[in-house]
């Protein structure tokens, strides 16, 4: 056993540390120091990346040292800067120990470019701000309209951005007529005109959506997007607003205001206009799809139409009419031939009488050369010839007819 000197409280101990405990002392002491768990440190980023896992990994220097750091996942993504190798830039965050190698690094849960000073500072407690107030809350932000017939535009006529906006509208969606609202987009003078602009096209009424725009820019370039005014206006439009300055990577307050934000100005307009190609595919799917349902539809009725009329003939006056005449005709024919057959026999039965009757018929008795001889006035049959006188007028009937006779 030896004795050693404590570098960390100033006794001896007897026994050696291991170098976790060393490392475990030395993680301690940096943690407890009040100092080293919230400070700002400036310096040249080197060797910046970024892994998989979404953590950023990088190396912060100057002239006469260098630090190792360490910025999370969670902590990137509330970033709306993140550095490239030779930005100079000031990191917020706390000194720990990574004791599986044995250094220490700078955890960073802030970054933002060395020189801003003050006004980025104040971009960020004006941020805090009104994003506690709700300003930016995700449940206030309006849906952009499918088909806008009126688009406003507040941005500078002399900027490339409305050159851009209108190429692209013109290209996309030339049926919507563009509004243009000017105004200063840069400058002191700059915010109280961006809001005039914006009311102004509330006010006009007829306007569906609304595009903010404004080309890429040092902070200090797009300073007036980040003015408290502007962005209580884009907030308080009653139409909806699509925000689209500077570049992809540049946000500013009025992005985090509008109902929409777009990387640039040209994807606002692409944003805010449908594809006149893609509306000219969809209207002609629909008419496809509605000349189909319409086809069937038609067949359809076409085939319980159909099934009608045959109910409808079955169930028809016109139809019982015809049945009932030809049972008429029926009747009719059964009626004649009931007829012909009764007078059929009554013929049969008449010609056996006059048959009978002229067996025993005193015509037939005449064909056979008899006469009846009556009285000429009093018309009786001379049955005896003791009824006859000399003188009386006679009448002779014999087969083929009469003639007058005179008793002698």
């Amino acid at each position: 056993m030896f004795e050693q000197l404590d570098l960390f409280g100033g006794s001896t101990r007897s026994e050696p540390y291991t170098v976790s405990q060393l490392t475990g002392q030395i993680s301690r002491l940096i943690e407890d120091d009040p100092t080293l768990s919230d400070l700002w440190i400036e310096g040249e980023v080197s060797n910046f990346s970024r892994a998989s896992s979404g953590h950023c990994y990088f190396t912060l220097k100057d002239a006469g040292s260098q630090v190792g750091c360490v910025m999370w996942r969670s902590a990137a993504s509330r970033q709306d800067y993140l550095p490239a190798g030779g930005d100079l830039v000031l990191a917020h965050g706390r000194v720990g120990v990574y004791e599986a190698g044995g250094r220490y690094q700078l955890y960073v849960d802030r970054i933002r470019p060395a020189g801003v000073g003050n006004l980025y500072l104040e971009f960020e407690q004006l941020k805090a701000r009104l994003e506690a107030e709700g300003l930016f809350a995700p449940e206030r932000k309006r849906p952009l309209p499918p088909l806008p017939h009126c688009i406003g535009v507040v941005t500078s006529p002399a900027a490339a951005a409305l050159r851009d906006i209108l190429n692209v509208l013109g290209r996309r969606y030339p049926l919507a007529e563009v509004l243009l609202a000017p105004t200063p987009v840069q400058g002191d003078t700059a915010p109280p005109q961006i809001v005039a602009a914006l009311e102004a096209l509330n006010e006009w009424g007829d306007v569906d959506v609304i595009i903010v725009a404004r080309g890429g820019g040092s902070l200090e370039d797009l300073w007036a997007f980040n003015d408290e005014r502007v962005a209580r206006a884009i907030a308080a439009s009653r139409t909806s607003v699509i925000c689209g300055v500077g570049h992809e990577t540049d946000f500013s307050l009025a992005d985090f205001a509008a109902d929409v934000r777009a990387p640039t100005p040209s994807a606002a307009a692409e944003l805010v206009a449908p594809d006149q190609a893609e509306l000219c595919a969809h209207v002609a799917k629909l008419t496809g799809a509605l000349a189909t349902m319409t086809q069937g539809i038609v067949e359809e009725r076409r085939w319980g139409l159909a099934e009608m009329m045959r109910a409808l003939r079955h169930l028809s006056p016109a139809a019982q009419l015809a049945q009932a005449r030809q049972r008429v005709d029926d009747l009719l024919g059964r009626a004649e031939a009931a007829v012909r057959y009764s007078l059929t026999l009554r013929c049969e039965r008449l010609n056996g009488v006059m048959g009978q009757l002229a067996g025993v018929s005193p015509l037939g008795t005449l064909e056979r050369g008899y006469a009846i001889v009556r009285h000429r006035e009093a018309g009786d049959v001379v049955r005896s010839v003791e009824r006859v006188a000399p003188g009386d007028a006679l009448t002779v009937r014999v087969a083929d007819g009469e003639f007058e006779a005179e008793a002698k």
